[in-house]
């Protein structure tokens, strides 16, 4: 592909097909009373007109950089360039264009037909391609180096000033050049891998697929995990394949980042087998029950399609067994109760009262004597309750329900009337631990902080699930404050997210108490090196104050438009650009990030590496 001269070396005219003009620049019109249902768009919309060529159809691609000169071209040194995206192309015929409906029939057909051998010709009196591009909000300066400069802020372009397709070597060195730089590895020279070992790239820019050599796509780890990330697509578009991909490398070409998977779906045992069964990653699979053998533990683990008669893969479960990687949970065996324990019954009964004004304002007050009674006593939340604290709590939680007049049937007095019993809890022994691969909840809270580098919880159980992501993101965000640590990074993944961060109106009881758990590890993790990674099929089932804190989003297809709309107005993606996910097969995906990639905020049209094709290799199949 030939490039062009000084200072156009950041173009190509792919091998001098490539012929255009700007021809209109044209300010998009606001909805007047913009919702979730409008969508963001983008200020302008740019037409470009561009000499027809027989195979130049077949080069161009929706996602393309271009370069227009701007008015500041000139004034401060060097050449400066608009930059757009392509959102749409189209071939123009001029004689198709002036047929009228109301032609003689016989005409319009004799005209249609012999259109169509035109398109075979390089005839550019009868035919052009139109094209509609949206401004990326930055400026390329060309200085005297062979570095470009990138500019945040729109520049009106000149009307009528010639287009240009940023080549493959710029386009890399925009997306890549920073993040590569912070890795340690070089960037000048394009050298790629589909190998999650060799190479920490997350795919391909679907640019210049035509060429046999692609433009690999880099994130930054460090800030994806601590800024948050997520991933929004319909059933099929290869999500759990992405987040599998995205995490084997995050384990493998970062230091000590851990991951911690809530895996309702229980994909994760297979789809990172190759992880699991390497000696040198520290990892534990915990299932809901326990395993006899690796035959079992193949069963009861969901497996991609392409997958389900490989029988190769039970070695790999055998020696993930051999290793001791597999253990299961189990309810707590001891029955101490702390006084962390109580002020976590009140955030469940506030949670399943938060309707109620009243049931709030007892909630409040009980809980207002309660650390009155631990400041005269000094203690801590990790200090078990006595028989004096629980007669203090009974005697003082009758009377506050009485006092605000609390419905006798509901959970809230109940709560209340019953806590007398807590001394026939205290009143038993302590059952003993046991040496087997149980684990409970805080045996699980000491495995995060430990060596381990990926846990996964497979576990279908909703309930048991969603509160072990409350204790578990709980007791790690206060051990993180309590200390103010911010290393290593962990990083939670909640795969079907709608099962934990649904919107509050659609959550009650255990729903909502972890849907505010987790809103509160990710507006507050970042501080202490804790990020969380959501993955769903429907946006618009989640909470929306949970979304507002990711900072970098894949996204495929999404058919309704009530999602699209809402990922557009979230994350100020334009409605042109998510009309085109709508196309995307499979593993194709728009990358967009403030922080993890080389540009912010600008949208990516991206191919991940196939984690599929990582299993296959590991398998030998």
């Amino acid at each position: 592909m030939s490039t062009l001269a000084e200072p156009e070396r950041f173009f190509t005219d792919l091998d001098g097909r490539f012929s255009a003009r700007l021809s209109a620049v044209i300010p998009v019109r606001k909805a007047e009373t913009p919702s979730e249902t409008t969508g963001i768009t983008a200020k302008y919309d740019c037409r470009i007109k561009a000499e027809y060529q027989k195979d130049l159809m077949g080069l161009l691609e929706e996602g393309m950089l271009l370069a227009v000169r701007n008015f500041k071209s000139g004034r401060c040194g060097g050449r400066r360039y608009t930059l757009l995206e392509i959102s749409r192309i189209g071939p123009e015929h001029y004689g198709l264009t002036g047929l009228s409906d109301h032609s003689y029939y016989p005409y319009q057909f004799e005209i249609i037909q012999q259109s169509v051998e035109d398109w075979a010709t390089d005839d550019k009196a009868t035919m052009m391609i139109q094209m509609s591009a949206i401004p990326l909000n930055y400026d390329l300066v060309a200085g005297d180096d062979d570095e470009a400069q990138y500019i945040r802020g729109f520049t009106y372009p000149v009307i009528a000033e010639t287009v240009h397709i940023l080549n493959r070597d710029t386009i890399h060195q925009m997306y890549n050049k920073s993040v590569l730089e912070r890795m340690g590895r070089p960037w000048r020279k394009i050298e790629t891998s589909p190998s999650a070992r060799e190479d920490p790239r997350l795919g391909t820019i679907k640019m210049f697929e035509s060429e046999k050599e692609r433009i690999p796509i880099y994130v930054d780890f460090e800030r994806l995990v601590r800024y948050h990330f997520g991933i929004f697509a319909f059933t099929g578009a290869g999500k759990s394949n992405l987040l599998s991909n995205i995490l084997r490398r995050l384990v493998y070409h970062t230091k000590d980042t851990k991951v911690v998977i809530f895996d309702i779906s229980m994909e994760y045992p297979f789809f990172l087998q190759d992880v699991f069964a390497d000696l040198d990653i520290p990892a534990k699979v915990v299932l809901e029950t326990p395993v006899q053998d690796a035959d079992q533990f193949y069963k009861i683990v969901v497996k991609p399609r392409g997958f389900e008669k490989a029988a190769r893969a039970k070695k790999a479960f055998e020696e993930i067994l051999r290793q001791g990687k597999v253990g299961y949970y189990k309810e707590e065996a001891s029955t101490t109760i702390t006084y962390g324990d109580i002020f976590e019954q009140l955030k469940l009964l506030r949670a399943e009262n938060a309707e109620r004004a009243t049931s709030l304002e007892a909630i409040n007050a009980i809980e207002k004597t309660i650390r009155g009674y631990m400041r005269e006593k000094k203690h801590n939340l990790e200090k078990p309750v006595d028989e004096a604290f629980i007669d203090h709590l009974s005697r003082k939680a009758l009377e506050i329900v009485e006092k605000y007049k609390i419905w006798r049937s509901g959970g809230l007095y109940g709560w209340a009337q019953t806590r007398s019993q807590l001394k026939e809890e205290l009143a038993q022994p302590p059952e003993e631990e046991t040496s087997d691969e149980g684990y409970t909840k805080k045996a699980l809270a000491r495995l995060i902080e430990g060596d381990y580098r990926i846990i996964c919880l497979s576990i279908v159980d909703p309930n048991i699930i969603k509160s072990l992501a409350i204790q578990l993101t709980n007791l790690t965000l206060i051990g993180r404050k309590r200390e103010f640590k911010v290393e290593p990074p962990i990083l939670f993944v909640f795969d079907e997210a709608q099962e934990f961060i649904p919107a509050y109106e659609k959550a009650r009881g255990i729903e909502r108490e972890c849907t505010v758990q987790i809103e509160t590890l990710l507006r507050q993790g970042r501080k202490y090196g804790l990020g969380g990674c959501l993955a769903t099929q429907r946006i618009a089932y989640l909470n929306t104050n949970a979304l507002q804190q990711l900072h970098t989003y894949f996204i495929g297809p999404l058919p309704r438009p009530y999602d699209r709309s809402l990922v557009s107005n979230t994350f100020t993606i334009d409605q042109g650009i998510l009309e085109k996910t709508l196309e995307f097969a499979p593993g194709e995906w728009l990358l967009s990030s403030y922080t993890a990639t080389g540009m912010e905020n600008v949208p990516i049209f991206i191919k991940a590496d196939n984690s599929e094709a990582e299993i296959q290799q590991f398998l030998q199949l």
